[in-house]
């Protein structure tokens, strides 16, 4: 039936009611040539219809139509919308709402499900290589010791080079170790923020020249934009945030072009300062770009490695970010190089 109004039900099964007595007492009438009046077949037609409309409508209200109210109900409670939905007019197709809503539901739930095999592809990805980026350090330091102690320990040339290259892979396993910590904290919402008001440009300016040994190995140009070489004050995590410049300044000369340059630049917005680090790169392919701050993910995995680092720097400074209730964006062309663009509160 086109509508499931229970009064409409009703209505409808009892006129076929009454329609049907009709036809039988018109029968009654010819075949057995009985002369009932007018009146007697009007008021038993109406009577059949108002008894049917009456029993139809109190069994299919109380046995049926309160169940499925009811269904209705709870279906509605597991929309993300629940409380709009519950407060808007009544339907009057319940069957034909429920419908709708269990399509959609169903819709929702095959993105859920898309979703969670996407996410779990990621975390299959992850660990492969947390394992990777372990096992690699954690193998060479094997293999050194192995080595001095197989008798290397009384070769003088071999015990010095041998105890330097295992203490520089423990060092990139405390770094390792260390990033995955910084994430863990900032993802558990224990890492608290020391917010303080300071100078974003000398603070830019520090990492620059503390950058500047690895920049002058591959002659490229590190540099704040001249026309804005003034103060601009945040509201911040200094420390949080210098930890932000030096990944995205580092990157910037590690997969720069010799000759190139490294640009910082400030925007200041009502509210808030835009910093931008650009550089003239390698730049990155449009592929990768939606996948840059995950941890351990790597656009080319064998010169990653090769210019050294975790592979946990973006997705630190992503963190960091967004710990500030901020956002941060990469533009990028392969072979023209990258910009990466934060913002950051602007201090009153």
């Amino acid at each position: 039936m086109k509508n499931s109004n229970p009064k409409a039900i009703a209505f409808q099964i009892a006129a076929l009611t009454a329609i049907s007595c009709a036809i039988i007492l018109f029968l009654v009438t010819v075949i057995f040539q009985a002369d009932l009046p007018l009146y007697l077949i009007l008021l038993t037609v109406t009577g059949m219809f108002a008894a049917s409309w009456a029993t139809v409508y109190l069994v299919f209200k109380t046995a049926f139509y309160s169940k499925i109210k009811l269904i209705h109900k709870n279906v509605l409670q597991l929309q993300k919308h629940t409380q709009d939905k519950l407060n808007r007019p009544n339907e009057t197709d319940y069957v034909a709402e429920i419908n709708r809503i269990l399509i959609e539901n169903a819709k929702e739930q095959k993105e859920e499900i898309d979703q969670l095999k996407q996410m779990e592809l990621y975390r299959k990805e992850f660990l492969g290589n947390v394992s990777h980026e372990l096992k690699t350090p954690i193998f060479n330091v094997q293999g050194y010791i192995h080595t001095l102690i197989d008798g290397g320990i009384e070769d003088h040339d071999i015990n010095a080079l041998y105890l330097n290259k295992a203490a520089r892979s423990l060092d990139r396993l405390i770094s390792i170790v260390d990033d995955l910590e910084s994430i863990s904290k900032i993802e558990s919402g224990n890492l608290i923020l020391e917010y303080r008001t300071f100078d974003i440009t000398d603070l830019t300016k520090e990492v620059l020249e503390s950058s500047e040994l690895m920049a002058r190995e591959k002659r490229i140009q590190l540099y704040i934009k001249e026309t804005l070489d003034k103060p601009f004050y945040v509201y911040a995590d200094k420390d949080r945030i210098r930890q932000v410049l030096v990944n995205l300044v580092v990157n910037s000369i590690k997969y720069g072009k010799n000759d190139g340059f490294t640009e910082v630049r400030f925007y200041d917005y009502d509210e808030q300062v835009t910093i931008e680090v650009e550089d003239n790169g390698i730049g990155i392919e449009k592929h990768n770009i939606p996948r840059l701050f995950e941890r351990f993910y790597r656009v080319d995995k064998s010169r990653s490695r090769h210019q050294g680092g975790t592979g946990l720097g973006l997705a630190i400074v992503k963190h960091i970010i967004e710990a500030h209730l901020q956002k941060i964006t990469v533009v990028s062309e392969l072979g023209y190089g990258t910009t990466f663009s934060f913002t950051l509160k602007k201090s009153k």
